[in-house]
């Protein structure tokens, strides 16, 4: 086996086209050893790093219905009234009990629900001090965390933190999902959401860039391919809030970290892109992050882009020539 670390952006219902590229990797001999990622890349991540197998990941991810993930509160019941209610109030249109649930049963059937259980005592740099790591975005001190590592901010316990909590506040997309709430040492709370507002490629997480490594990091990250498909070309000048509210959301995820990748040496060279363009029924369609009505076959055709990519990738990866020309 060859050792690897793993980053993966984040990508809302796209995250099957993860799974796709890293079932590539696995087949080819490589064991993630370190993992990070962000919204639906920490989902990914997270089910790696509790011991699933890429081939039980694609199952799981194909058997999602996105949209019991869109889980109501009562005002939500009551149309575009009780939705515009629910931001006010609420800040978010829908409630993620459901996911955090789902997830934490995914998480206890492995026996690791808690950062603990994926803590690598063996390790002494900080950095690697957990197998996983997510990021949130603290809209109250408008700072980025990353999670377990930033939680004693809060007077808590990394080592007895659920998962499946850090990852609901990495996934809650703004305006879809309501923001989670903690609170800090001194009692004051603070409002969580999706960790793609501040750093949706958190590659950077696990390589600073300079340090020689022992062994590659590598990222996986969806590539738009044109802007066909969009919620403004398909509804031309009947666009309502919501839908601007919707294509604000997707373009801030969808354009974070670009000005870091290309400002990093080596990052493009170790970053597998992944289309989100597919053909399903003759038809194509860009999957953005937020198209929560994904059908099954579009998702395997996510899931099928993933694997072209990272075998397209492999193809002409050298690990010795990439750190001789970054790292010397």
């Amino acid at each position: 086996m060859t050792l690897c670390n793993a980053a993966f952006e984040g990508g809302g219902v796209r995250g099957i086209g993860h799974v796709g590229a890293a079932c590539v990797f696995e087949k080819k001999g490589y064991d993630f050893l370190n993992l990070v990622g962000s919204s639906a890349g920490a989902i990914v991540a997270t089910l790696l790093a509790v011991g699933y197998k890429c081939d039980e990941i694609k199952e799981i991810m194909k058997s999602i219905d996105y949209l019991k993930f869109k889980q109501k509160d009562l005002l939500d019941c009551f149309g575009t009234v009780g939705k515009f209610f629910s931001i006010v109030f609420d800040f978010g249109i829908y409630n993620a009990d459901y996911f955090e649930n789902w997830l934490n049963k995914l998480l206890k059937e492995k026996g690791k629900a808690t950062f603990g259980d994926v803590r690598l005592y063996d390790r002494r740099c900080k950095r690697y001090k957990y197998k996983l790591q997510v990021t949130a975005s603290d809209l109250t001190d408008k700072k980025l965390l990353v999670l377990p590592r930033d939680l004693w901010k809060f007077g808590i316990n990394p080592d007895s933190y659920s998962i499946a909590k850090a990852v609901r506040m990495s996934m809650s997309i703004p305006i879809f999902y309501e923001p989670f709430h903690l609170k800090d040492k001194m009692g004051r709370e603070h409002l969580i959401v999706d960790g793609g507002l501040l750093s949706n490629y958190p590659i950077w997480i696990l390589d600073d860039g300079e340090s020689y490594p022992q062994y590659p990091t590598f990222g996986f990250k969806f590539i738009e391919n044109s802007n066909e498909n969009s919620i403004i070309s398909r509804s031309k000048s009947n666009i309502n809030i919501f839908d601007y509210l919707k294509l604000l959301v997707s373009t801030t995820l969808d354009a974070n970290d670009k000005q870091y990748i290309s400002n990093s040496k080596g990052d493009f060279q170790r970053t597998i892109g992944i289309s989100t363009k597919v053909k399903v029924d003759g038809k194509i369609k860009n999957i953005s992050a937020t198209d929560f009505d994904i059908t099954k076959k579009e998702s395997i055709a996510l899931f099928n882009n993933g694997v072209n990519a990272a075998e397209r990738f492999l193809e002409h990866w050298d690990f010795n020539k990439w750190r001789n020309t970054f790292r010397r």
